[in-house]
């Protein structure tokens, strides 16, 4: 049994730390393909992201499970014995997972909801099938709160956003009480309630048993910013806990997520900081902690993916923590007075800019055999390509819901659904091909471009010129945006009571092909190279109605050959 103190202090004041930090180790590397030690990573192009391994989670006994969902598996293997190669899990065909928790026997993945999985076969073969079993998992608790550590989970009714009588953007309100339940491997079910202070820099944090009353920790955890996320993600099996927390400060640069351990006895003995950037494109479930206390991180590259054992920094009786670098802002780019597009902007209230994302979302529409295309599916080239994303898959004759992802691809909602109901072929998610004109739909920067009322389409790389940067990260406002230049864009739609972002965008991945709202850890983002940004012309701000021309870096050096998008 853990015994813990009734309170517990942790400062993370974020300005100066004691004691050195062991050195991150790459404990596995898989290179791109379909064999047994390799994962699916499609390359990134203009304004996508690179597509690979969403999650990371740790089994019993020290094993790792990495969610491969390009190569539509989970790869099982052993961090610490690199010469043993991976046991593939072979998913059903009709589960697109985002992410992936692994309790005991039960493999959890959620592709809008929770489904459990259950290997076939004997367990001593490299190769086994999933199949989805029936449980009350969807329904559970410590499930679903495993999945939400990470954003992971059912979209808000629109009307916690939107004042339901007036139709206005809600104002933001205070961070609230959070429950978290986390079935962990040293104490076992417990429930965790973070209570934030006022400032938003604090917070505490109760620990107890599920089902009784007594407390077996109080945590007060601070950072000299704001705090993002605070996750508690574990007891190991010698006791100790883990509380994943993120410092955001105002202005962006030097955002940081780090986790924090402490003893049995409750005495903080040190951090782990993870190593974020802007080269590493978005995850879904980044860390994890194993039973036996190590922390591991998942890094993907163009052209291989590891898992990393994130170092241990010892404190010493800290009364201050130092986390994160500044990052230096990015060069713009694009410039004004060039013979880029001319883009119409007309005024926009922030309550018409939701609206038109809600609509995006929102669209029903029939799939016709002309807009679902010819089956199989196999007009991609490269790697393991198809045009059609999984929400589409035996959709056939049916409703679905969502403006199809389509790369390259623009337009209003009107000319959009004009074309869908036509039958014109949906959505194409080959990002490594030439555009496409006989197909409809947004892709990310479209899709924010028509829900800010431009008349033309502005790419990742050229919405600097028609946005102001948001300097306070906490000022973002519904109608705002995430961008990053040449990769992707989300419009901003409010911070979630646990100080996550909610966003709405259009993904080839992270939406399953279409448009839909997503929950992100906000230092993650930030960490990633994402800026706020402020479109310049909604009417309730700075009212700009005029015609802009802007020249991209691609268009300065293109006058000899036309652009393609």
């Amino acid at each position: 049994m853990i015994r813990l103190p009734r309170s517990l202090c942790l400062v993370a004041c974020l300005s100066a730390w004691s004691g050195a930090a062991s050195a991150d180790t790459v404990v596995r590397r898989f290179s791109s393909g379909i064999e047994q030690d390799s994962v699916g990573i499609i390359d990134a192009s203009q304004d996508t992201e690179i597509a690979g391994p969403q999650a990371l989670t740790a089994g019993e006994n020290g094993e790792l499970f990495l969610l491969d969902q390009v190569n539509n598996r989970i790869l099982r293997f052993d961090p610490k014995n690199s010469g043993v190669d991976p046991r593939i899990l072979v998913l059903p065909q009709d589960v697109e997972p985002t992410d992936l928790v692994v309790r005991k026997n039960e493999i959890l993945v959620w592709d809008g909801s929770v489904r459990a999985l259950q290997a076939s076969g004997a367990d001593d073969t490299s190769t086994r099938g999933l199949e989805e079993v029936s449980t009350r998992a969807g329904e559970d608790d410590f499930a679903l709160s495993a999945f939400a550590q990470m954003g992971s989970s059912r979209p808000a009714d629109p009307t916690e956003l939107l004042d339901p009588n007036t139709r206005a953007v809600a104002r933001n309100k205070e961070r609230s009480r959070a429950r978290q339940y986390i079935a962990s491997r040293g104490a076992g079910s417990v429930v965790v309630d973070v209570i934030p202070d006022k400032k938003e820099a604090s917070t505490r944090i109760e620990v107890r048993r599920q089902g009784e009353t007594e407390t077996l920790a109080r945590l007060q955890l601070a950072v000299r910013d704001r705090l993002g996320a605070v996750e508690f993600l574990e007891i190991d099996d010698r006791g100790r806990m883990f509380v994943l927390a993120e410092n955001v400060p105002a202005f962006a640069a030097g955002a940081a997520a780090f986790v924090a351990r402490y003893s049995p006895a409750g005495a903080l003995e040190g951090i782990y900081e993870l190593p974020l950037n802007n080269q590493t494109p978005l995850s879904r479930r980044f860390v994890t902690v194993s039973g036996d206390g190590d922390v591991y991180f998942l890094r993907t590259q163009r052209s291989e993916v590891d898992v990393i054992a994130v170092g241990f920094r010892a404190l010493k009786n800290p009364k201050v923590i130092t986390v994160g670098t500044p990052t230096p802002p990015a060069s713009p780019g694009f410039t004004f007075g060039g013979q880029g597009p001319v883009a119409a902007v007309r005024p926009l209230t922030r309550q018409q800019v939701i609206d038109n994302a809600f609509a995006f979302e929102g669209q029903q529409w029939l799939v016709t055999p002309t807009a679902y295309g010819r089956d199989p599916d196999t007009t991609c080239t490269g790697f393991n390509r198809i045009r059609r994303p999984g929400y589409l898959h035996g959709k056939l004759g049916q409703q679905v819901r969502g403006v199809p992802y389509c790369w390259g691809c623009h337009g209003s909602l009107v000319q959009i659904g004009a074309k869908l109901s036509r039958g014109v072929l949906a959505v194409n998610v080959c990002t490594r091909n030439e555009p496409r004109s006989d197909v409809t739909g947004v892709d990310c920067s479209a899709f924010v471009s028509a829900a800010w009322g431009l008349a033309t389409h502005f790419t990742t790389a050229a919405i600097p010129a028609i946005t102001t940067p948001v300097s306070n990260v906490w000022d973002l406002r519904p109608g705002d945006a995430l961008n990053k230049p040449h990769s992707h864009v989300m419009l901003f739609l409010r911070f979630t009571p646990d100080r996550k972002a909610e966003v709405m965008e259009a993904s080839p991945g992270a939406c399953n092909g279409r448009v839909c709202r997503n929950v992100y850890p906000i230092a993650s983002l930030l960490a990633r190279g994402y800026a706020p940004s402020r479109f310049r012309a909604l009417a309730e701000d700075a009212p700009q109605v005029a015609q802009a021309r802007v020249t991209t870096p691609e268009q300065s050096n293109a006058k000899k050959k036309p652009q393609r998008r």
